[in-house]
């Protein structure tokens, strides 16, 4: 495995590096927290695609397809599927409002009074994210090298910690785009081939699997309903996914940009049913589904190339992690802390000592992520939990806010307020892995956003202008540094 480790090494090496280069661009909160929203289409495609395609798209995504066969491509689908939704419909409106974080968004469009709650969810949310990621840093190190599961954590949530830190945006930017090609590489061009040649060809899965396997709804349709409502529709409101949409340099990156990555995933999502699939041929009785990425790889390829898909792997953690850090560390210092101490950071205040502020931010949210995945256990339930809140408590007011002038102010807080506790109380009843929580909580969170909305005085006009202003890319906008022919 010396070569293998030598692969490792050297891309571990790069990441870090890439952090200590993109500290010395990250001179003002714009290019530290949305790298200066001003990457190409090329970078932002392909830095869109490594933060959605993580540990769970990668190493989850050939544990379904193990599991269930093409039908287990579905949930990786769904995402691919919710950022394709969000370029098309959505993105070029969010890109021209030229803020920071979704809280922001709702302050702009009810008048400044929605923030602090949906703050407060949406940090949970990215710090749940960034935890059940870090977590996933155990399996890939333990099969490099048979490491403790509290080491592989601290020693990958350490490097993450630390380019995220030293660069922000920049730095998380550009070990993406390098993830990226390694992702693309590893697993699509390298593992998918090699697996299906190892399990004998198509026609030798075919015969040696039962014909479920190959039916594309074989997953059932109330998972794959369940998929669609909790991972297409939180592609569309999660800050980790908006703050990669603010990096665009125009609306027209962002959404053509978008559209290619979101097309790449469903690439993705197959690649990875048909690898699990074909490890089920191999290897059909291993004691866990999750078992057959890192099973297949260690086997099956040769010295170097084993290597590379190691490193795709723990690339998609990186990616995912890193992106999620970041969020949950910038909601926390500008939708939590500016609020909580009375001085709310506002577009259009690119003060350069606010760097130091989100850089420590980042630091401390990394090391309360790194302790958090080393006490958890139950990863599954912790990302449902994180999901159920965010698209049962959020989803209806930032779609409302975004599609339905009537909404208000009152309406949102509501909708945050009673689908939210909705969530929890049904978690509690039904148990936390159940479908019902989260199909209930957001028809709760849109009936009470409709009645109030209704029941209320409608949002002040002058600031519905200001909002229909911003939309339309007119609004007061963070004063932006020229074009850097990097981000082409």
């Amino acid at each position: 495995m010396a070569v293998d480790y030598a692969v490792i090494i050297v891309y571990l090496a790069g990441m870090l590096a890439m952090g200590w280069w993109g500290m010395r661009r990250a001179k003002s909160k714009s290019e530290f927290l949305v790298a200066g929203r001003r990457l190409g289409p090329w970078m932002y495609s392909g830095t869109m695609a490594a933060i959605v395609l993580g540990g769970a798209s990668t190493i989850g995504g050939v544990g379904l397809g193990y599991q269930y066969g093409l039908s287990g491509a579905w949930m990786v689908f769904t995402i691919g599927l919710g950022l394709l939704a969000l370029s098309v419909f959505f993105s070029a409106r969010i890109a021209r409002l030229k803020v920071y974080t979704v809280s922001e968004m709702l302050d702009l469009r009810y008048g400044g009074r929605a923030g602090l709650i949906s703050g407060v969810v949406m940090w949970a949310y990215t710090l749940m994210l960034a935890v059940t990621s870090t977590i996933a840093y155990a399996t890939i190190f333990d099969v490099l090298f048979d490491m403790n599961r509290t080491v592989a954590i601290i020693l990958g949530g350490a490097i993450v910690v630390a380019y995220s830190t030293l660069g922000g945006m920049w730095s998380i930017t550009l070990t993406d785009m390098v993830q990226f090609v390694v992702k693309t590489i590893g697993v699509l061009l390298l593992l998918l081939p090699i697996a299906v040649i190892k399990a004998g060809g198509f026609s030798e899965m075919k015969a040696k699997l039962p014909t479920e396997y190959f039916d594309p709804l074989g997953i059932g349709g109330e998972t794959i309903f369940t998929y669609v409502l909790i991972y297409t529709f939180g592609m569309l409101i999660g800050q980790d996914i908006w703050q990669r949409v603010f990096t665009a340099r125009t609306d027209r990156t962002a959404r053509w940009g978008g559209t290619v990555a979101g097309t790449y995933c469903l690439v993705y999502a197959i690649a990875g049913a048909v690898i699990g699939t074909a490890a089920k041929v191999m290897y059909p009785k291993l004691p866990s589904a999750d078992a057959a990425f890192a099973t297949i790889v260690k086997d099956e390829l040769p010295v170097g190339v084993r290597g590379l898909v190691l490193a795709a792997a723990l690339a998609a953690v990186m990616s995912t992690s890193s992106g999620a850090l970041i969020a949950c560390a910038t909601v926390a210092n500008n939708d939590i802390w500016s609020r909580l101490r009375g001085a709310v950071t506002r577009s259009g205040g690119e003060e350069h000592d606010e760097v130091k502020g989100n850089r420590a931010f980042i630091l401390i949210m990394g090391v309360a992520v790194i302790a958090i995945a080393i006490a958890l256990n139950n990863v599954v339930e912790a990302l449902t939990v994180a999901y159920n809140l965010l698209v049962g408590g959020l989803l209806v007011p930032i779609l409302g806010g975004l599609l339905w002038r009537r909404g208000t102010a009152a309406g949102a807080l509501a909708a945050v307020s009673v689908g939210g506790l909705a969530v929890i109380g049904l978690m509690a009843s039904y148990g936390i892995l159940a479908n019902e929580p989260v199909y209930y909580g957001l028809l709760a969170s849109l009936a009470v956003y409709v009645i109030v909305s209704l029941a209320t005085k409608p949002t002040d006009a002058a600031v519905l202008t200001a909002w229909r202003e911003r939309l339309a890319g007119k609004g007061s906008e963070p004063t932006e540094s020229a074009p850097d022919p990097v981000t082409v």
